[in-house]
């Protein structure tokens, strides 16, 4: 479909809410007028009232057209004098896709790509254009797979996608905003009728009588049949959007694929759907890991860091599995976008373009002086509180924000202890008291001081115990840890193929530290505590 006939489809489906919500309204105004030629006044009052207030949330969408705040997405904006190899690749793409290149190339944190364009009067004429490009891509793709995804970009702007963007947004935020308005106001009238309701029902018990069941069903119906309407026609101009959406991307795919090639195209879909695992795995594993201990890593490493994530050896073999093994993804009328798996597959089933993709450098060497770009960025998407956090290197970020969060999870037992009358003090210290209480028989007396949820609350005698068995030995096998850190020097140790471990200095147990901490902890909360291997790691 040609940009003049998704024009006229744009506009037809924006036409259509307001004639939605001109009949709505008609049906308002003539209740509220027949009520004042046919009915008692009082009634006529009340009817007007009504309309009323069934009639404002429809004016608050009406009046929502023109009223969006543009992307509103927080990005390094960078210029032509500060990264000009980059710049020059954009350019040569565009001219190789034919279209005007991006006025803006703008740097994010996510791993993703984007383009925007500020078009005039609708879309009718086009305005200034902006590229968006996530570092994860650039430290993730070849520059092969970057000018395709790039390529892929510039073909929303050949194909007007982004003129039209405008039409298609505002006409979405209108129609979601009024039946959000609607469901607004239906929770406020069922709210308040329920406490109407409960208010009533306490009156009557404290007069000794039986109170009236709680019934909100009818509350809010006004609100609720007037919204259907909406509801109606939302769900009709999301699914006719999303496909549209859905043959524009395709089409973006095609253009990538003529400009960058078949090859590189596919691979940088295959690529972009294991990276996203993978960006999210080092955000919230490495990336984020101190923040309970106020830490981050150095300066350009939020972001760049996830390079040696990518470089171990394991982690490029899990990732070579997501790249072979794409999910197929659910297909639903309102996605945006068709299963990466799809697009591959269309990808691949085209002719072999004899552009094979072949070995070639980062994309990030496209980048001059690129930890300094990457610290920039931080300085621009992190928040004023993260930025004062301390810098740490990659190894003290891992011990102290992995005894941060070993920490928090002893907190618990440490407060059970305290409830059962021993008093805080060192890690060590409310360990040997702990184990001085199991071998008491007092150890489900301090776990019974555990939070507890109500089943476990109402729970009695060996039940109650295996309900409390899990936070017991969690909370135990942390404060073993800690408390081995305070006496034994242990620590956690870095691993970009692994989780991080605890590590005993000179120690060589088999299996690991942590796993013989497991076990002594299950040993010392067994029906018949034994503590002595507990008290043994203890004296290491």
């Amino acid at each position: 479909m040609g940009a003049s006939p998704r024009a006229v489809r744009a506009f037809v489906l924006l036409a259509g809410f307001y004639l939605v919500a001109l009949c709505v309204l008609g049906v308002l105004a003539g209740a509220g007028t027949a009520a004042w030629v046919w009915a008692p006044h009082l009634v006529a009052i009340k009817v007007t009232v009504i309309c009323a207030l069934l009639g404002f949330p429809v004016l608050r969408g009406v009046f929502a057209l023109g009223t969006g705040t543009g992307d509103g997405e927080e990005a390094l904006p960078v210029t032509e004098t500060d990264q000009p190899e980059l710049w020059h690749a954009v350019r040569s793409l565009a001219e190789r896709s034919g279209t005007r290149a991006p006025d803006e190339i703008l740097l994010t944190g996510e791993v993703n790509a984007a383009v925007s364009e500020d078009a005039r009067l609708l879309g009718l004429l086009p305005g200034r254009r902006r590229l968006y490009l996530g570092v994860p891509l650039l430290t993730g793709l070849t520059e092969p797979q970057l000018h395709s995804v790039i390529a892929h970009e510039l073909g929303h702007y050949g194909n007007a996608d982004t003129r039209l963007a405008g039409i298609t947004r505002r006409g979405r935020d209108c129609v979601i905003r009024t039946v959000a308005a609607f469901q607004e106001r239906e929770h406020k009238r069922i709210g308040k009728e329920r406490s109407r309701q409960e208010e009533a029902a306490a009156r009557r018990l404290r007069k000794g009588r039986k109170a009236k069941r709680v019934d909100t069903r009818g509350a809010g119906f006004g609100y609720r049949m007037t919204a259907k309407p909406f509801q109606a026609y939302a769900r009709f101009y999301l699914r006719a959007t999303s496909s549209v959406g859905r043959q524009q991307e395709l089409a973006a795919d095609r253009m990538a694929v003529r400009v960058a090639g078949r090859d590189a195209t596919a691979s940088a879909l295959r690529e972009i759907a294991a990276l996203d695992a993978a960006h999210d795995f080092y955000q919230s594993r490495y990336a984020l890991l101190g923040v309970e201990a106020g830490l981050l890593p150095p300066r350009g490493e939020v972001f760049g860091g996830l390079r040696h994530l990518l470089a171990d050896p394991r982690r490029r073999s899990d990732l070579a599995e997501l790249r072979c093994e794409l999910p197929p993804g659910e297909k639903s009328p309102y996605d945006s976008h068709p299963p990466v798996a799809e697009r591959v597959r269309l990808i691949e089933a085209l002719p072999d373009d004899g552009l094979a993709a072949a070995p070639a450098r980062p994309a990030l060497t496209l980048l001059r002086e690129a930890r300094r770009v990457l610290a920039q960025l931080e300085d621009i998407i992190l928040t004023p509180e993260a930025l004062t956090m301390e810098r740490a290197d990659w190894p003290e970020l891992t011990h102290r924000g992995m005894h941060a969060l070993a920490a928090a999870a002893a907190e618990p037992l440490r407060t059970a202890l305290a409830a059962a009358g021993v008093a805080p003090g060192s890690a060590a210290g409310d360990l040997t008291a702990l184990l001085d209480r199991a071998d008491a028989g007092q150890l489900w007396l301090v776990a019974s001081h555990l939070p507890k949820s109500p089943e476990a609350a109402r729970a009695t005698g060996r039940a109650a115990q295996e309900f409390l068995r899990p936070a017991l030995e969690t909370g135990m096998r942390r404060l073993t840890e800690l408390a081995l850190v305070e006496k034994a020097g242990a620590y956690w140790e870095l691993s970009w193929s692994d989780q991080a471990r605890l590590r005993l200095p000179g120690a060589a147990y088999a299996g690991g530290t942590e796993e013989t901490v497991a076990a002594a902890v299950r040993a010392a909360a067994a029906g018949a505590p034994d503590t002595a291997p507990l008290r043994t790691l203890l004296m290491h």
